[in-house]
């Protein structure tokens, strides 16, 4: 029995979260389901595929990645299973193009159309089949992986070159962009180096770079390399975001 580690947009207000892990406990009794993350911005796929950059080193190898950040869903994006060290099933709309730089998938599959299975009967009710793959389609198909039953159960064989990707690429610089925020503000790059004692110029303003934030006064910016080996500005106490008017894409570039 595999893991599966689970991370999406659905936040904590609504049962999503629970009736995806509703299905993946009846179909895969006994397999562990470890939260990533759920509080995660709305269909913001830069985000999110930060975020399984950053945890990925951490899972197990050979455990099931389920990720549902899927703003095209019910169109005609597909939904799909990869293999690599770990195995993934999700949208295929670039979510995972981070975490396939640290594992470049071997094989691909496509996932078969909803079914909805309602436990109990309505007269003239039946669940939505469009807007909740996370239930319908992608729970299914990680228990069915978390079983390690093969993977040609669950629909044709693609190859792994046409899966989509974010143009999103890592870089030891000079330049580089800023890839997303974290909930404090910080802003993450793209730069794979952080020159301790060196500069980086970001938003019309040269920042220091240090080894961590105490390095610098209250309210003061300062870049250091990120926990996830990504360079990262900051604000001692505060917000670059919100203090240095940093935006997602914006140019950053080591001095």
């Amino acid at each position: 029995m595999r893991p599966v580690y689970f991370l999406s947009d659905f936040g904590l207000e609504d049962p999503y979260v629970a009736v995806v892990k509703a299905v993946l406990a009846e179909r895969a009794p006994g397999a562990a389901v470890v939260d990533l993350a759920h509080a995660l911005p709305p269909q913001d796929l830069r985000r999110a595929a930060y975020a399984l950059f950053e945890a990925q080193p951490y899972l197990p190898e050979g455990a099931v990645v389920l990720a549902v950040v899927d703003p095209g869903v019910g169109t005609a994006r597909r939904a799909v299973a990869a293999l690599g060290r770990w195995t993934y099933v999700g949208p295929d709309n670039g979510l995972f193009t981070l975490a396939w730089l640290l594992d470049p998938p071997r094989r691909a599959f496509l996932l078969e159309p909803p079914r909805p299975r309602p436990k109990a009967a309505l007269p003239g009710w039946a669940p939505g089949e469009a807007t909740f793959h996370g239930r319908d389609v992608f729970a299914p198909a990680a228990a069915h992986l978390a079983l390690g039953l093969p993977p040609e159960g669950l629909g044709p064989e693609v190859p792994v070159e046409t899966l989509a990707r974010l143009p999103l690429a890592l870089t030891e610089g000079p330049e580089g962009e800023v890839l997303t925020f974290d909930r404090f503000g910080n802003a993450i790059t793209t730069l794979l180096r952080a020159p301790v004692g060196g500069f980086v110029e970001v938003g019309g303003r040269r920042v220091p770079v240090r080894r961590t934030f105490g390095e610098v006064p209250e309210g003061a910016p300062v870049a250091y390399l990120g926990s996830a080996g990504l360079l990262e500005v900051a604000v001692n106490r505060g917000s670059a975001r919100e203090a240095l008017g940093l935006k997602e894409g914006m140019p950053v570039r080591l001095l």
